[in-house]
């Protein structure tokens, strides 16, 4: 289990729950002192118009790395969640999720009860904290494979009983940063909380926003670096 994943199960006394990256944070900080120390430096030394270049190039790879690196988390409380990614936010209730997949990104899958009674179209929600390697996907297929034909042949006259190795049910290292497998494992054990709790909660439709701030911190330094470049 990954240093996220623990800090994950760890919930607030308000039972909030906050899955992110410590990889994707160290990224971040390191960047920020790379193009604060940077700047500094161009604005004690530069005065031509290369460094007015440099200084916007700095400014709009700060805001990619802000938006990507920085603002992607999953915040789990005791009404539902709320996934961050890079430019948009989905704020989910608990009665809307219908259950968790381990694809490329985490994906919530949501169903919830429209203003006429009828129920919705599936719909899935993707979280960019959470990143699943295909290298792992391949081997937790592989692991269920075997599992499945060592279950076949133990049924065959107890293949198990005659001292062939056992099947190597190890999961492979996590990826350096959030482990999604915990990030499904909490999660649904939220889910499967609320839902014994409630007696009868209407699932309603996922909310999505923008997030401008972020918007803005990456198409500002663009134009600006337009600018820089044209004039």
């Amino acid at each position: 289990m990954t240093w996220a994943g623990i800090l994950g199960r760890q919930a607030g006394p308000d039972g909030r729950q906050v899955f992110r990256s410590p990889i994707a944070t160290l990224i971040w900080w390191i960047w920020v002192l790379f193009a604060v120390g940077n700047l500094i430096d161009l604005a004690v030394q530069g005065r031509d118009h290369l460094s007015v270049i440099a200084a916007c190039t700095l400014l709009v790879i700060t805001g990619i790395v802000y938006a990507t690196a920085q603002r992607p988390r999953i915040i789990a409380d005791d009404d539902g969640l709320t996934i961050v990614n890079p430019v948009r936010e989905h704020r989910v209730g608990w009665p809307a999720v219908v259950g968790f997949d381990s694809t490329e990104l985490l994906r919530v899958r949501c169903l919830w009860t429209r203003e006429d009674g009828t129920e919705s179209d599936m719909r899935a929600i993707y979280a960019w904290a959470a990143h699943s390697s295909r290298r792992r996907q391949v081997a937790s297929e592989m692991r269920a494979q075997r599992r499945s034909r060592g279950s076949a042949r133990a049924g065959f006259g107890g293949f198990g009983s005659f001292g062939s190795a056992p099947i190597d049910d190890a999961p492979p290292p996590a990826p350096l940063g959030i482990d999604v497998d915990v990030v499904m494992a909490t999660l649904t054990e939220r889910v499967e909380q609320v839902r014994s709790d409630a007696v009868d909660v209407r699932a309603r439709r996922p909310v999505s926003s923008w997030s401008w701030p972020a918007i803005a911190g990456v198409l500002v330094p663009v134009l600006a670096l337009v600018l820089a470049v044209l004039l």
